[in-house]
């Protein structure tokens, strides 16, 4: 039996969201080709409020389907270089495939804004995110598709 101090331990918690995301993901079923890709040691999740972790986001990079290309290709242009190329995080912003961008928690109005208008830094320390200089709302629609399609098919529902 785990006492009551240890399931408040903060490294505790962690350990038991990351073992349940990676069930989540072995459990899921992926239809067509897919590969997975793991961050250079250079993405570990570094600026977490509750410390540095020292685990690799990897993160499942299926075939892109035609219809969340558009949005892809412009995530690729306008946000991997901070989130990263498959959203797995870098050393400038954190991963989107984590299950602090849930639908139910952080709903495509907060991307929206968060491209748009910027966001004060929550959940990280990597600073506020300014508003991404040349989106316009049919980008910013497009990217925020092909995130949630990604988080699908990473587990993340």
């Amino acid at each position: 039996m785990i006492s009551n101090q240890r399931k408040k331990d903060p490294i505790f918690r962690t350990v038991v969201v990351v073992v349940l995301i990676l069930l989540l993901a072995a459990c899921s079923s992926q239809e067509g080709e897919s590969r997975q890709v793991t961050a250079p040691a250079s993405t570990m999740m570094p600026g977490h409020k509750m410390g540095d972790s020292n685990m690799i986001s990897a993160v499942k990079t299926p075939k892109v389907p035609f219809k969340y290309e558009a949005g892809n290709k412009k995530f690729q242009k306008m946000c991997a270089s901070c989130h990263g190329q498959w959203g797995g995080g870098s050393e400038q912003g954190p991963p989107l495939m984590h299950l602090f961008y849930v639908p139910s928690h952080h709903s495509d109005a907060a991307f929206y804004n968060a491209v748009l208008k910027g966001v004060k830094q929550h959940h990280w320390t990597f600073g506020d995110m300014p508003p991404v200089a040349g989106t316009t709302s049919r980008d910013v629609e497009k990217i925020i598709a092909f995130v949630r399609w990604l988080q699908r098919e990473n587990g993340i529902r």
